[in-house]
């Protein structure tokens, strides 16, 4: 019996299906995607600043010895709580309280913008509301009390451009030291808060605001003063030109920040078409200096 072959033929393969439209989109230009990117960071670094830290440039006399001109900080934004002058920028108009608000404790260094202005100051916290503040020669007294004092050796602060011992501010100061080198003598004396916040202020001698008050901080206010006592436009001064000081007690949502520590200092010789210039005006000794007043 013989096999019967069968011829299978094979089917056709069917047909290729049409290629699907496809969506084309422009392509994003690299450029385009830069700008994007640039504006997202400038955003977060805006938001970081106006909600969590910012650095800060001390660009006066007024805090010395604890703060030098040119020094450069760190200001902590959250603290307090958060008000109107808590963005970078001071474009919202001045509004009352704190979203989570705190109040400073005495011997704190904040930043304060004063009322009906939009520029930053830089004070430590005196007074806190309730405190009765007077000025009598000199002499801080609290709530009736005159506040510890201690007269310290004088304070040697090496002479540069950002830190001069100019005749204006710091007449018959200047000394030349053993090594050659100029330095300005301030005289020193430190105080004690009720709290035990203790630092170190200036006593130049007898100025306007050596006799003041007494006043009372009034609720959700706090009374600032800077630690160069006699050289310091603070809540002891009139608002505006002429005194430009902080009016009396300052209302706590004009709190910005408290000043936490400095990053560098710079003594004003740098050049900024110089890179090098910038590392040789760096002042030794000042990177890292906390400004608490461990208490």
């Amino acid at each position: 019996m013989s096999d019967t072959l069968v011829n299978q033929v094979e089917p056709a393969a069917p047909p290729p299906a049409p290629a699907a439209a496809t969506e084309t989109k422009p392509k994003e230009s690299a450029l385009w995607r830069e700008i994007k990117g640039l504006f997202w960071v400038l955003v977060a670094v805006l938001v970081f600043h106006s909600l969590v830290a910012k650095p800060f440039y001390i660009p006066s006399e007024s805090m010395m010895p604890a703060l030098l001109k040119g020094d450069r900080l760190v200001v902590s934004k959250y603290p307090y709580g958060w008000s109107w002058v808590s963005p970078s920028f001071h474009l919202w108009p001045e509004q009352k309280g704190r979203l989570f608000g705190r109040m400073p404790e005495r011997g704190d260094i904040v930043i304060v913008t004063p009322p009906h202005l939009r520029e930053d100051y830089i004070k430590r916290v005196i007074g806190l509301p309730g405190d009765t503040v007077e000025v009598r020669g000199g002499r801080l007294i609290l709530n009736g009390v005159e506040v510890k004092r201690q007269i310290l050796p004088p304070r040697m602060v090496p002479v540069d451009a950002n830190a001069p011992c100019g005749v204006e501010q710091f007449a018959g100061r200047l000394v030349q030291q053993k090594d050659g080198s100029f330095a300005c003598s301030l005289p020193i004396v430190r105080e004690t808060l009720p709290n035990g916040a203790t630092y170190d202020t200036v006593d130049l001698g007898q100025s306007v605001g050596d006799d003041y008050g007494p006043v009372t901080v009034p609720d959700k206010h706090v009374f600032l003063m800077g630690d160069n006592r006699d050289r310091s436009a603070d809540s002891r001064f009139g608002l505006g030109p002429g005194e430009n000081g902080l009016g009396g007690p300052v209302p706590w949502e004009n709190i910005g920040g408290r000043a936490e520590f400095i990053t560098f200092s710079l003594d004003g010789s740098a050049s900024w078409w110089n890179p090098v210039s910038w590392f040789q005006s760096l002042r030794g000794g000042r990177a890292g200096s906390s400004l608490r007043t461990g208490v």
